[in-house]
């Protein structure tokens, strides 16, 4: 029997999960599909109910709907219930399930970059205030890093360092971030500003930024954002959105079939299919 995967978010025309995911499946010799649901906000309930009554197997969850999806599952494990955010949904006898692959996938593709593959004393610049900047936010927590958090609504970012005090964090406005870069070890966008097809703009003015800054896009399409290409002409280590997409989307697959994909294989056919 076929077993039906998926993703739900709004908009989806960028997403390269299904190819991902396909790929993966095929080198797997699993029966399987995944197919991108493309729902709006206003026609998430509705949505959800259909899937479940067509016995969907497992599905992923993007923007804007991480922290929405929690209404409709039956319960959230650990992780997901820490970050208040979903990405991915596993069906286990009957209920469906949430957890968040975001956090572990992220780190594990920066971690290589750090000195002693530690951030314990980093200080960390975070921009954006959604379900991504969850994810990232409760990663950088358990590295023991010190977090400033900044969203172009002020009142967003402060609403996320209130969710996060047990951790080193503070919410800061988008003015002062830029005007105090030099100070960051790390700075790490969690939006869309610079996703495919509107690629011209940047989350924040890398003016003050110091040479030996990270500089982090969790987009993927395009492969260097106008961010990443600034930073990288400035000398920077820069590091793009493909490595938490793939280490993300294997981690939901191991939970979904208890089976480890080929991590490789799943880069390959995203670099393959970006614009």
């Amino acid at each position: 029997m076929t077993c039906q995967f998926g993703l739900i978010g709004h908009p989806l025309g960028h997403s390269k999960s299904p190819v991902m995911h396909e790929a993966a499946y095929k080198d797997m010799g699993l029966d399987a599909v995944y197919r991108a649901y493309d729902i709006s906000p206003k026609e998430l309930g509705n949505a959800i109910r259909t899937m479940k009554a067509q016995g969907i197997d497992g599905f992923n969850v993007t923007i804007p709907h991480k922290v929405a999806i929690i209404d409709y599952l039956d319960e959230i494990d650990e992780d997901a219930e820490a970050m208040g955010a979903v990405n991915t949904v596993v069906c286990q006898n009957g209920r469906w399930v949430g957890k968040n692959t975001d956090a572990d996938g992220y780190m594990e593709s920066l971690l290589p970059l750090v000195s002693d593959q530690s951030l314990k004393g980093s200080s960390v610049l975070v921009i954006g205030a959604g379900g991504a900047a969850r994810a990232v936010i409760h990663a950088l927590g358990k590295q023991r890093a010190t977090i400033s958090v900044s969203n172009r609504t002020a009142e967003k970012a402060r609403e996320l360092a209130r969710l996060f005090s047990h951790l080193t964090i503070e919410a800061i406005p988008l003015n002062e971030a830029e005007s105090t870069l030099g100070t960051y070890d790390i700075l790490i966008n969690t939006t869309s500003v610079g996703m495919y097809p509107d690629t011209s703009k940047q989350p924040i003015a890398l003016d003050r930024l110091k040479q030996a800054t990270i500089v982090s896009d969790l987009i993927y399409n395009p492969y260097e954002t106008a961010l990443l290409q600034e930073a990288k002409q400035r000398g920077n280590r820069i590091l793009n959105g493909i490595g938490m997409f793939v280490n993300q989307g294997a981690l939901s697959i191991e939970h979904w079939t208890g089976r480890k994909p080929n991590r490789k294989c799943m880069e390959r056919v995203v670099r393959m299919h970006l614009t």
